[in-house]
């Protein structure tokens, strides 16, 4: 893996925590459903020029099916892990989400038939000990409140997983155009009927806030897509972690949060158990 692919890498994840701060931001402005919607509706709009500049090939039968069969599985990871950060600090919350590589290990393993080794359990071991160090102050009422959100956030890590599942069976032969095109057009439209009952009337530097996070979000993904074509997934799952750093910096500088220091012990054994799942 060359340094070129490394700092890729690093800039597709930074794209993406920017584009999950913005959306914090908007959410406690707006309803949470028209913020999900407008998040989608921008990424769609700037997915479709991309699309016009790339002028992909035409998405085969199993590609379009593939693709349709992610669009629940996309509100549902998405609509979970916003309501998550609306609610937790965000360095929190992406911390939870680090556990969805262990949760794409077993689910490989039941759904795929690949194989489950001592490894794996070993990484979940990990991941849940993580998991229970960071959420143990809210469940001793050291924090008030949030455990809705905590359980948003594990759930937005299962139903990520799943999504990883199904996107194995088509990013080898896909373009990644029309892969991220699909995850923003099709939530859009699925979202835009919920989304109308909470319209309220948006200013000019709120379309320009969300058509930030909708750059950010294309942006992010092609640019990830783009260093997991040049490198293995392993080599590059380390990198990933680094969303921890920005997730802080812009909570503390943007939202006041100073996560407790029970968050980044228990980020420790999450990212030990998935780089051991990584590393299989």
């Amino acid at each position: 893996m060359t340094w070129s692919v490394a700092l890729r890498a690093a800039l597709g994840i930074a794209l993406l925590t920017g584009m999950d701060a913005v959306i914090k931001g908007q959410m406690h402005q707006h309803p949470f459903l028209l913020a999900l919607f407008m998040r989608f509706l921008m990424g769609g709009i700037c997915a479709l020029i991309v699309l016009a500049i790339v002028r992909p090939a035409r998405p085969t039968r199993e590609s379009l099916v593939g693709n349709l069969a992610r669009i629940p599985l996309v509100v549902m990871t998405a609509g979970s892990f916003f309501y998550s950060i609306s609610v937790l600090p965000l360095a929190e919350a992406l911390t939870l989400s680090f556990l969805a590589p262990v949760f794409v290990a077993l689910l490989g393993g039941v759904l795929l038939k690949e194989r489950i080794d001592g490894r794996i359990l070993q990484a979940l071991a990990f991941g849940l000990a993580g998991m229970l160090v960071m959420v143990w102050p809210r469940l001793q009422g050291h924090v008030s409140g949030a455990g809705l959100g905590v359980a948003a956030a594990l759930f937005a890590a299962v139903s990520y997983a799943f999504n990883l599942i199904l996107l194995r069976r088509i990013a080898t032969r896909e373009h990644p155009s029309v892969i991220v095109a699909f995850q923003n057009i099709g939530p859009a439209l699925c979202l835009a009927i919920p989304a109308a009952y909470y319209f309220v009337p948006m200013g000019l530097s709120d379309l320009a806030i969300y058509l930030a996070a909708g750059v950010l979000g294309v942006a992010g993904h092609l640019t990830l897509t783009s260093a997991y074509a040049k490198a293995a997934a392993a080599r590059l799952a380390a990198i990933e972690y680094t969303a921890l750093i920005w997730a802080s910096l812009l909570g503390f500088f943007f939202f006041g949060e100073v996560p407790l220091y029970t968050t980044y012990a228990g980020a420790v054994l999450i990212v030990a158990g998935a780089v051991a799942v990584s590393r299989r």
